[in-house]
């Protein structure tokens, strides 16, 4: 209950009502449930509720779940942003207004992505938009 407070966005205050008693019974069914017995984590315990279609009675309870397994990927996105800010927004860079440090920070988070596009082009759209500005 308490980590579902963290998600207001996801959980409403009425759905926390709701999801308290949920979990009660979620955890009375689960505990009598003799196919559940060998979900040995939160992943294994997620895809046999899909499987039972129990996600459907329980779905605040699996919402939470979800919400679980995807909070190391978004924690490790979150790092990773703050990673290439510090790389990118170093001493020389103080004074970089936040539209130019923003697209510093896109194209060195997606380099991959920015690596794949060739000189040519990036001299050619930079080239229509001096057009467009002198129009």
């Amino acid at each position: 209950m308490r980590l579902a407070e963290f998600y207001p966005m996801d959980i409403s205050s009425t759905y926390l009502i709701r999801l308290e008693f949920q979990l009660t019974n979620f955890i009375d069914d689960m505990r009598q449930d003799d196919r559940f017995r060998n979900a040995s984590n939160i992943g294994e315990l997620s895809i046999m509720l899909v499987a039972t279609k129990k996600h459907v009675l329980y779905d605040l309870v699996y919402l939470l779940i979800k919400l679980i397994l995807m909070l190391p990927v978004a924690t490790t996105s979150v790092e990773r942003v703050f990673s290439a800010m510090n790389l990118v927004k170093n001493k020389l860079r103080t004074t970089i207004s936040d539209d130019r440090f923003i697209d510093c920070l896109v194209t060195f988070i997606e380099h991959d992505v920015f690596m794949e596009v060739s000189e040519d082009d990036i001299v050619d759209a930079f080239m229509a938009m001096q057009k467009r500005r002198v129009t």
